[in-house]
């Protein structure tokens, strides 16, 4: 019998939970990238270098993938409403704290906090969607998800850049709306008892006996890790391929990763109507292929127009890959450690994100942006043979049916 199987149904779901889970997933995807307008201010303001300023927007990332463990024994001791209600607050007092910084060492510190506020929101609002939704309707809210979170990282770094040009304090005041948020939660929520509090036979598994009787997370972990690099890859060092054939103006540069996000949602709004004819295994296997042919064209395509297709290939297939990954990390343990199984996706997701430059920005310094978008093409092409020659995927059909399997290994 799944873990999915094993559980009671959900709990009965107030009006308006959805669109507020929804809306709180954005607060991750813009958690950096409303600081990225007003970055250069920043840094003439408080005088320091390229390499500080960037800490300022990637710190919450490494306190994110540290903490997340943390947010995750929180959320299955606790269960999901108040450990969330809690992390939007913490996420909205320490992103505004920027309101009022003036100092390098303050701000980073205030970063760091925020990050742990963020780590509850990305995992307490996974959590939540898996517990509180089951087939066809887990799998329309994991694509409105994915729609929602490729759409708050256009419309949030837009509301920042228009009010960065005021005071590069401003947009720090955008955090602020975690604290209606998780005034919100704690009102919606259905106050449900942690799974791990009906667990038979003593209490739940820690990190590592989990990761021991669950193997397969690690294939997920690292596909997401894998995941999170690639799509900082491109944003990262996609603007210097756009200058090697003549695209240097910041708006036109702009276009691509809009084009991106926009390719995401669309995939997003169709993921529901996939899933219900394609198991999770083909889904994956496709979304990374995408991959591969997105970072292929990166390097070798010729002009402009060709480029523009390439982060539109890989914007289809990150809106595929996220909501399954997330579904079979979630789905595929027992409720009573959905919190750490989820939680340590977070850790994988912005590891992936803070060591992107650190992996590939040597190598495309020591060479050039054709050759590490090569060898970034390898990384999902590799992941594919892999998944095909070790059957390291899974046996689910697709869903048809009112509560469908979770994950299994083959």
């Amino acid at each position: 019998m799944s873990a999915l199987a094993q559980e009671p149904a959900p709990a009965a779901i107030r009006p308006g939970t959805l669109p507020l889970l929804l809306f709180a997933s954005t607060l991750t995807v813009m958690a950096g990238s409303i600081l990225a307008p007003v970055i250069q201010v920043i840094r003439g303001d408080l005088g320091v270098g390229g390499t500080a300023g960037g800490l300022i927007i990637t710190t919450h990332s490494l306190a994110i993938a540290v903490t997340s463990p943390l947010a995750g024994w929180m959320l299955d001791r606790w269960g999901v409403r108040l450990p969330l209600a809690g992390g939007l607050v913490l996420y909205g007092v320490a992103g505004g704290a920027g309101l009022l910084v003036d100092s390098y060492p303050a701000l980073i510190a205030t970063r760091a906090v925020f990050g742990a506020g963020a780590a509850l929101v990305f995992s307490g609002t996974t959590v939540a969607l898996l517990n509180m939704y089951r087939g066809p309707a887990q799998d329309r809210a994991m694509g409105w998800r994915g729609t929602a979170t490729s759409l708050g990282g256009v419309l949030w770094p837009l509301l920042a850049g228009a009010i960065g040009g005021i005071s590069w304090h401003l947009p720090f005041g955008i955090y602020l709306v975690g604290v209606p948020l998780g005034i919100a939660t704690a009102l919606m929520l259905p106050r449900t008892a942690p799974a791990s509090s009906g667990r038979a036979g003593g209490p739940a598994p820690g990190v590592w006996a989990m990761l021991r009787e669950h193997r397969l997370l690690l294939v997920w972990y690292a596909l997401q890790f894998c995941g999170s690099l690639l799509l900082y890859v491109l944003v990262v060092f996609l603007p210097q391929r756009l200058a090697e054939v003549g695209v240097e103006d910041p708006l036109l540069v702009s276009f691509y990763t809009v084009g991106m996000s926009a390719a995401m949602s669309l995939i997003g709004l169709a993921y529901a109507s996939m899933r219900a004819r394609l198991a999770y295994s083909v889904l994956l296997r496709g979304s990374l292929s995408l991959w591969v042919a997105g970072f292929l064209l990166l390097a070798v395509a010729p002009n402009a127009p060709l480029l523009f297709l390439a982060p539109l290939l890989f914007g289809l297939g990150q809106g595929v890959f996220f909501p399954v990954t997330t579904v079979l990390v979630g789905e595929g343990v027992p409720a009573e450690i959905r919190g750490k199984a989820t939680s340590l996706s977070g850790t994988a997701t912005f590891a992936g994100q803070f060591a992107s430059p650190l992996l590939i920005g040597p190598l495309i310094q020591a060479t050039s942006a054709i050759t590490g978008f090569l060898v970034a093409a390898t990384v999902p092409a590799v992941a594919v043979i892999l998944l095909v020659l070790s059957r390291a995927d899974t046996t689910d059909s697709p869903s048809d049916e009112p509560a469908p399997a979770a994950a299994r290994v083959k």
